[in-house]
């Protein structure tokens, strides 16, 4: 959906434009709709001409920023923002690997915005 939005930038999208495009339940995005207008991230029209419009820039918006607001926190259990969550993290030698697998995951989806991909069917993909 947020794709279709940045795609689109000058006109309002409608759940059933997305929905039919996408192959899902109007009734699935209307609840992921919801959870996206709560966050700041689109702004919805009423009327005949109406649909759903990013609220912000689309460079502004982090793939991050989007997952974590429908998802919560991306770190696995045995990692919480590099702190530890578990009580053999400090003897655990698959601990370092999932801090490390997590910080990667994060950076990435951190740095890439809706304008980096609304762009990669442009040209090469390129992860900063």
């Amino acid at each position: 959906m947020m794709l279709q939005l940045a795609e689109n930038p000058d006109k309002p999208v409608r759940i059933k434009e997305v929905a039919s495009c996408q192959d899902i339940s109007p009734k699935y995005l209307e609840q992921i709709m919801i959870v996206l207008k709560s966050a700041g991230f689109v702004d919805s029209m009423r009327g005949p001409r109406g649909g759903y419009t990013l609220a912000r820039d689309p460079r502004e918006i982090t793939v991050g920023s989007i997952i974590r607001a429908m998802e919560g926190n991306l770190s696995i259990d045995c990692v919480v923002s590099g702190g530890m969550s578990c009580d053999r993290s400090v003897n655990c030698k698959a601990h370092m690997l999932w801090t490390k697998i997590d910080k990667a995951v994060s950076d990435i989806v951190d740095t890439v915005t809706l304008h980096d991909m609304v762009g990669w069917e442009k040209g090469p993909i390129e992860i900063k």
